[in-house]
């Protein structure tokens, strides 16, 4: 990436796994995005990671929509639980509706990574996957067929 590339990643984790992915991803819920309450049930069993006040849902009710004079593509994914994978709903794919209808341009398909269990381990396996991705998320954004 040239100095004047940017990445920003925004992403909200109740039990670290997601925060794992996250940091995993930059470049070298229940079903859907959370609410207060479901953060708030979260909180209940513990080990939370993150402030239960405000989450992705609300943090992306408060973006302002996309700037014509500056292009920003975005993506988004999230972690999901394996046993559970085949079943509808997606934060990513959530998050990634309200940001188009926002007037953000996608740089790729949403993501998921998978977790054992609700408050995880999340595995090296898809730890690995979710920096495949990165690398792959960066040369989309600088037109490289280098890796980063």
């Amino acid at each position: 990436m040239s100095a004047n590339d940017r990445a920003l990643i925004v992403y909200e984790t109740m039990f670290g796994n997601t925060e794992r992915i996250a940091r995993a991803i930059r470049p070298t819920h229940a079903f859907s995005m959370s609410r207060l309450s479901t953060r708030q049930d979260a909180w209940k069993q513990g080990d939370v990671v993150m402030p239960i006040e405000v989450g992705i849902r609300e943090w992306l009710g408060a973006l302002k929509p996309a700037s014509g004079s500056h292009e920003l593509r975005v993506t988004t994914f999230d972690t999901r639980i394996a046993k559970v994978r085949r079943l509808p709903g997606s934060a990513a794919r959530s998050a990634a509706k309200l940001l188009r209808r926002r007037g953000y341009r996608m740089l790729s398909t949403s993501g998921s990574f998978f977790v054992d269990e609700t408050t995880g381990p999340i595995h090296d396996a898809e730890i690995e996957r979710a920096e495949r991705w990165g690398q792959e998320l960066g040369r989309l954004l600088t037109g490289s067929t280098q890796v980063v």
